[in-house]
């Protein structure tokens, strides 16, 4: 019969109310500069700046998503909901990462319609709010740094991206000011726009393996199955299905053949492979004890629709 095992989550409601607090700071300080430097961008007649004010509207973006996300992760599972709502903040760091590729292309766009004719730069009101707009991405990239919450690493990133952008805006003003060389703006942007897409690629890669349902990239199947395979009692391991609920959770569902009937004896069994899970963050297991081996004992076997188990 099966035997689900449910082990403590890793980091739990305490750490999740921690992260949702730095989010829910972060999203009020993003949201007041974003304004300040789209007006700037605007007067200064800079594409860099306004780009830069363009990519903190997408950390505003991914910011409230993340904070979404964190909220409903904190939601306890319910009779319709039976995992809760972790899977929610994959959702949310697939959508952050399309939304910078998308912005990272309309920045690249827009540069290329500037570069033959750049238009005239007021670096007086540039400098200053880029100096403003580093200091406060620095800032909130200092205080979200080091979360394991993916929705949060994504948010991460994009105040990351958007403080190097503003430390090369800064640069930007300054060549202006003294070559008088307008182009650097549009140029600038243009690398800004493949530097956002290219940090963008592996949030979507990994989300979207999530959301898939794919085996965890950091988990080798093989390893995992020898380690349940070399616990006493355990005469071979078949039907093994692993994927990730969210970023820190994995999941196994495996048929365990052992000749080991007596329940106290599976359950010995049970705990020592509940133990060598852990290291591979696999934080919920259902295990099928068997004393007969199945027809077909294939280490992965497709899950198909309408037929009875077995």
């Amino acid at each position: 019969m099966p035997d689900h095992d449910h082990a403590p989550l890793p980091g739990g409601t305490e750490t999740h109310g921690d992260d949702t607090s730095l989010v829910s700071q972060a999203v009020l300080l993003t949201f007041i500069f974003f304004v300040v430097e789209a007006v700037g961008g605007y007067l200064a007649g800079s594409l860099s700046l306004f780009s830069d004010a363009t990519h903190m509207l997408s950390d505003l973006s991914a910011l409230l998503l993340t904070f979404g996300a964190l909220r409903l992760a904190q939601k306890l599972p319910s009779e319709q909901r039976t995992f809760g709502y972790h899977r929610v903040e994959t959702g949310a760091a697939f959508i952050n990462a399309v939304l910078l590729i998308v912005t990272g292309l309309w920045i690249l766009y827009e540069a290329f319609q500037r570069f033959s004719a750049p238009p005239a730069v007021q670096t007086s009101i540039m400098l200053p709010v880029a100096v403003m707009g580093l200091v406060v991405n620095l800032y909130i990239a200092i205080r979200l740094h080091g979360s394991h919450d993916l929705s949060v690493k994504s948010a991460y990133l994009h105040v990351l991206t958007d403080t190097l952008s503003s430390g090369a805006v800064i640069a930007a003003g300054i060549w202006i000011m003294v070559t008088g060389d307008m182009r650097i703006d549009p140029v600038l942007s243009a690398l800004l726009s493949v530097f956002i897409i290219a940090s963008a690629l592996p949030i979507l890669r990994e989300s979207g393996a999530i959301i898939l349902q794919f085996a965890p990239r950091d988990v080798d199947l093989s390893a995992l199955v020898a380690d349940i395979e070399s616990v006493p009692g355990v005469e071979g391991v078949h039907n093994v299905h692993l994927w990730s609920l969210c970023s820190h959770t994995n999941v196994l569902d495996a048929h365990i053949y052992t000749c080991k009937d007596r329940v106290a004896d599976q359950e010995i069994i049970k705990q020592e492979i509940k133990h060598r899970l852990g290291k591979y963050h696999v934080w919920h297991s259902t295990l099928e004890f068997e004393c007969n081996e199945c027809k077909d004992c294939a280490l992965v076997l497709p899950v198909k629709s309408g037929e009875p188990p077995g």
